[in-house]
Formats: structure tokens, C-alpha cells, sequence
């Protein structure tokens, strides 16, 4: 499909004009402002439920939940002080913080917390994790109640060990706590009245986000951290700008009409690590890039054309290629930053042209073609498709690429309505949620990518059990299988690149892979 597109000069054009028309400020004396980029529109405000990688970023500064991850992937308290869990792993009680308020002056109270909950346990709401918390999920919720205005107890049907870290997914929203303002009488979202150091200014849709400083932030105590720590607010006001276009986006960081910027183009770190004006945040990331195979497709189903692409591909090179040095190869699962990922999970696909033309004769192709979806919001996830298109030319498979604008490609991931794709995964913090992500049940969870009965028996254990060494031999078996099974390769993990102006301080970049700007300011 083509598409009408402003010309590059015209997007720089509209980058300085909104950056400028946020510049005028909102109260007496000179306000400070942070302009940052989005490479593309947020999907909703109502997090953890209509959303993306950009819509988690830019609400992590808005909500908050009762715990939340730390830059080592272990959790730390947040709106939560403490908690205890009853002798048989299966009651957990959360005592709240002291004197936490809402964007609108209320202070949270045990009874805010129920709500929340309960919303987010309620079908109607399409909460992103919902069937985690079901039968079928790492354990069902039984009751929910207050014992005071600052405890909660949360009961669960059976013990597992991946409770307070599924609270904790960004993807989830971090099960935030918000203050029932943000429905409507009728139940319907309105907007997040969150606890964060950030609240939600304007909405310009598909423009920018305006995040406003929230005075009355009670922050924490510790260090920054992950997602929990002090998160203290260093400016009145955050523009998140929307610019798909990534030369844009660095003329806009270039001309200073731009602060921030992240997702930036692995050719463009080269160039930028010579200004004086610029500063570059390159961290590893726990994020997966990858190909993902529709199992159920009448030519995919079968395991050895899905093996043929795989050892077709030269992986290292492909990352020398599209990364430039900045990441490495892995066909694991289990990015390389997890306390995880061992001696086991550095076995993968290695190329063997012969092998691949074997199995295709075996299986009898000749030649149909195979439709790759892919997009180019993320240059690197194109960039990849068009390589592993070349090399799997190389054995006779034909590879055909349909790129589709972000929001298309990712209503067909949760439909499951593709033959292949190339996709990106945003990370995960612990190493059983990485596979549960891509594993799960067709039927029920048409967007995942594995189904494998027994494979996802032995991820239900790693679930309940918290001996790592016990989890270790789990996780083994599964990238041994996985690898088997060939549902997606697995190219490379990410790294979050960002490049700031010099007169921005305090940006610090994490394995997660999202930009925190609590802390940063702009002088």
C-alpha cells in the first residue's frame, strides 16, 4: 500500500513548531520543559489493557503499582511499604504507604487498592493480564479485601512464584493503582488519576503527550531504581513529541528543539558520537527481535521448512549487519542480560545451506511463497526481514515482505492472522515470563507464537517454585526445546540507544529499555 507522506524537511518543520509551541509557560515565572520523541502515537491512557511499548513508557510515569521491578530485575516496594506471605505461599498482605495521594489530592487508601484490583480482574476492562490470574494462568485470585485502610490481603488459589513480579510487568500496566475518578458512572476509562511524579496534561493525538509535573508526589526514600526508588520530578513538564520519521527526530535533537531522544537509528550513533552538543545512553536491553512463525499455516506447520529458514540464516552476521556491533546474536529465549541465560542457552541455529535444502526437499516445497509482515517503526526490525529474505533466497525459499504501519502489524500478532513476521518483543523481567510471552494455548491466546502442551506444563512449574537451581534445569529444557521446535528465531536482544543534549543530566538507561525521566532535568 502506498501511502502519502510529509516530506522529511516538512516533519523537521513539525517537530521545532510543536517544540516551540510548548514552550510557553503554564504559570508565573519560566517553566521547564523536557521535549522528547515518540517514533509513533501511544495507543491509550487506561494502561496495561489497549497498549504498546510506547504506551508503557510513557505511563510508567503516570501510575504506579504496589511493587515494581529494580534496575537487577529483582522486586522492590513501590506504593506497597512491606508485605507477608502466609505459610502456605498462597495469602499475600501488602501494607500501603503512609500519606500517598492521587493526581486529584486524594490520598490512596487500602479501599483504592480493592477497586483497582477488582477492575483489573474484571473481563469488561480486557486487562492485558487477566488470564495470568485465571486457572489456566500462573494462579487464580480467591478474595481480595482490606484488613484496615493501609493492609490488603491478596488470596490466591495455589502458591507461585512469579506473583509479585507479574504485578510488577510494565506490560500489565504494573497493576497500577488508580483512583476511580479515572472511570466514568458507566465504568468507561476517562483518563489515569495515577500516584506517579508525573500526571497526564494533553493528549494530541498522534502530535505529542504532554506529562505535567504532580506536586503533591510523595516520592520514596531509596535510590532510583528499575521502577521503584525515588522518582522525583526534576521538571514542570514532559513533551513526548511524535515523530515517526528518525531523521527527524535527530534534526529536531540537532537545531535543540528536541532534548531527548531514544529508538535512535544504529547509523546514526556513529555520527552523533562526534558532537559536542550530544550525548549518547546506550545500555543492553532485555527486549527480543526476532521471526515469528504462524505454526497453524498449512506450508509453516511443517517443523523442517521452519528449520530450513533458520539454518539458512547467518544470525551473527545478520547482526554485524543490522546492529553494527551495538548487540550480539541469540536464538535464545532468555535474552543474554538474564541471571538465566547459561553455557545451554548459547546453543542455537548455526547455518548449514546443505542441511536447508535437505529439509525443504523432504518436505516437498517448491518454491510457494512464504508472506513476511514487518514494519518500519524500528529500522533494525525491517533491516533484519530484508536480510534473512536474501539469505533464505540463497536455499530456494521464497520470501515475500508486506510491511505494514506498527499498529496493522500488531492487531495481526494478537489475531495470529500471519504466516510469518518480524517482530520485536518488549522485555521481560524474569525468565519464565520471557517464554510465557511467547508460549500458551492457540485457541484461547491466538497471538502466541509456541503451543506446546508439554512445554508449557514444565513453564507451569517453573512458575510455582522458587529454587533457582531447580528453575535453572527447567529453563534448559525449554530453550533446548524450543530450539526443536522452531516456532520464531530468535535474532538478537536490543539495547536502549538514546542521545540527549548536553544540557540534559540525570538520564539513566536500564535493561528494560524504557526512558525514566524522574530524575532528569534540563539546565
Amino acid at each position: 500500500m502506498n501511502l502519502c507522506r510529509p516530506s522529511r524537511a516538512m516533519m523537521v518543520g513539525l517537530v521545532a513548531l510543536a517544540a516551540m509551541g510548548a514552550a510557553a509557560p503554564s504559570r508565573a515565572g519560566a517553566e521547564t520543559l523536557l521535549r522528547t520523541r515518540l517514533n509513533a502515537d501511544i495507543r491509550s491512557t487506561d494502561p496495561g489493557t489497549n497498549r504498546d511499548a510506547n504506551t508503557d513508557g510513557v505511563m510508567a510515569h503516570v501510575v504506579e503499582g504496589l511493587v515494581a521491578f529494580r534496575d537487577d530485575t529483582s522486586i522492590g516496594p513501590m506504593l506497597a511499604d512491606s508485605w507477608t506471605t502466609s505459610n502456605d505461599g498462597r495469602t499475600y498482605t501488602f501494607h500501603l504507604r503512609q500519606g500517598v495521594k492521587f493526581h486529584n489530592g486524594a490520598t490512596m487508601t487500602a479501599a483504592d487498592v480493592v477497586w483497582s484490583l477488582k477492575r483489573w480482574l474484571d473481563p469488561a476492562t480486557q486487562w492485558r493480564c487477566l488470564s495470568e490470574f485465571s486457572a489456566t494462568g500462573i494462579a487464580r485470585i480467591e478474595a481480595i479485601e482490606t484488613l484496615d485502610t493501609q493492609t490488603v490481603a491478596i488470596t490466591l488459589d495455589r502458591p507461585t512464584a512469579l506473583f509479585l513480579s507479574t504485578l510488577a510487568r510494565p506490560d500489565c500496566g504494573q497493576t497500577a493503582i488508580i483512583h476511580r475518578d479515572s472511570v466514568g458512572a458507566d465504568g468507561k476509562w476517562i483518563a489515569p488519576v495515577g500516584t506517579g511524579p508525573f500526571k497526564l496534561g494533553e493528549w494530541k493525538r498522534g502530535q505529542y503527550v504532554d506529562l505535567l509535573r504532580f506536586d503533591g508526589y510523595a516520592a520514596r526514600s531509596e535510590p532510583r531504581t528499575g521502577y521503584t526508588g525515588a522518582k522525583i520530578a526534576q521538571v514542570d513538564r514532559i513533551r513526548f513529541n511524535v515523530v515517526p520519521d528518525g531523521s527527524a527526530a535527530k534534526a529536531g535533537l540537532l537545531s535543540g528543539s528536541l532534548d531527548a531522544i531514544g529508538n535512535l537509528a544504529i547509523p546514526d550513533v556513529e555520527d552523533l558520537k562526534g558532537r559536542p552538543d550530544v550525548q549518547l545512553s546506550i545500555t543492553p536491553a532485555l527486549g527480543l527481535t526476532g521471526v515469528l512463525f504462524q505454526t497453524r499455516d498449512p506450508l509453516l506447520k511443517d517443523v523442517r521448512i521452519r528449520r530450513a529458514i533458520a539454518l539458512s540464516l547467518d544470525t551473527p552476521q545478520i547482526i554485524e549487519a543490522v546492529m553494527e556491533g551495538i548487540a550480539r546474536a541469540n536464538n535464545s529465549a532468555l535474552p543474554i542480560g538474564s541471571p538465566f541465560y547459561g553455557e545451554v542457552e548459547t546453543h542455537g541455529y548455526t547455518q548449514d545451506i546443505a542441511e536447508a535444502k535437505k529439509l525443504l526437499a523432504q518436505a516437498g516445497y517448491r518454491g510457494q511463497p512464504i508472506k513476511m509482515i514487518a514494519n518500519k517503526r524500528y529500522s533494525y526490525v525491517f533491516d533484519s526481514a530484508v536480510l534473512v529474505q536474501a539469505m533464505a533466497q540463497a536455499v530456494g525459499i521464497n520470501i515475500e515482505i508486506e510491511v505494514l504501519d506498527w499498529a496493522a502489524q500488531l492487531d495481526r500478532y494478537n489475531r495470529g492472522d500471519y504466516q510469518s513476521m518480524a517482530f520485536v518483543y518488549s522485555p521481560r523481567l524474569d525468565p519464565s515470563l520471557s517464554f510465557e510471552m511467547l508460549m500458551g494455548p492457540k485457541a484461547t491466546q491466538p497471538r502466541k507464537v509456541w503451543d506446546n502442551p508439554e512445554a508449557q506444563r514444565m513453564l507451569q512449574e517453573s512458575m510455582m517454585i522458587d529454587d533457582k537451581a531447580k528453575r535453572q534445569l527447567l529453563f534448559d529444557e525449554l530453550h533446548r526445546r524450543f530450539i526443536d521446535d522452531v516456532p520464531m528465531i530468535v535474532l538478537f536482544n536490543g539495547a536502549e540507544i538514546a542521545a540527549l543534549r548536553n544540557n540534559v543530566k540525570g538520564f539513566s538507561g536500564w535493561l528494560f529499555g524504557q526512558p525514566r525521566f524522574w530524575g532528569v532535568s534540563v539546565q
